[in-house]
């Protein structure tokens, strides 16, 4: 079977609370564990996405529109949906793993690393397509 969900690769999740939104593959579990026995990834996303900006907007107006809220979960296959598009983030494979949902304060580092990659890549202007909420 070919590997599909490969780390970097960008998956839109179908069910659950954040079904529609763009998520990244950080890592991928294809046999599964012991805890999980599916297939499952370790996936980062974004809830809240960046808002609309102008040339007209100040600076602190523009900062604060240019934020994101990212989330970190572990997604079963069959409820993600692969694209052809992939991000390039050699820092986001080491940010998540299984014990990071072990414990709360782990996973809240792990959310606020997640979120400087994200808005760094935003900022620079990369990847916009990411970066827009699914119209349907």
């Amino acid at each position: 079977m070919v590997k599909v969900y490969k780390p970097g690769k960008v998956a839109i999740v179908l069910q659950g609370r954040q079904a529609g939104k763009k998520v990244v593959v950080i890592k991928q579990y294809d046999e599964g564990t012991k805890e999980r026995p599916y297939p499952h990834a370790i996936v980062a996303g974004i809830e809240r996405y960046p808002r609309k900006v102008t040339k007209r907007m100040g600076q602190k107006k523009l900062a604060r529109r240019s934020k994101v809220k990212p989330f970190i979960k572990v997604v079963n296959y069959s409820h993600l949906f692969p694209t052809r598009y992939a991000l390039e983030l050699e820092n986001l494979k080491g940010v998540a793993s299984q014990e990071t949902f072990k414990e709360n304060s782990q996973r809240e580092d792990a959310r606020k690393n997640v979120k400087k990659l994200l808005e760094d890549r935003y900022t620079g202007g990369k990847n916009k397509w990411f970066f827009t909420p699914l119209r349907f």
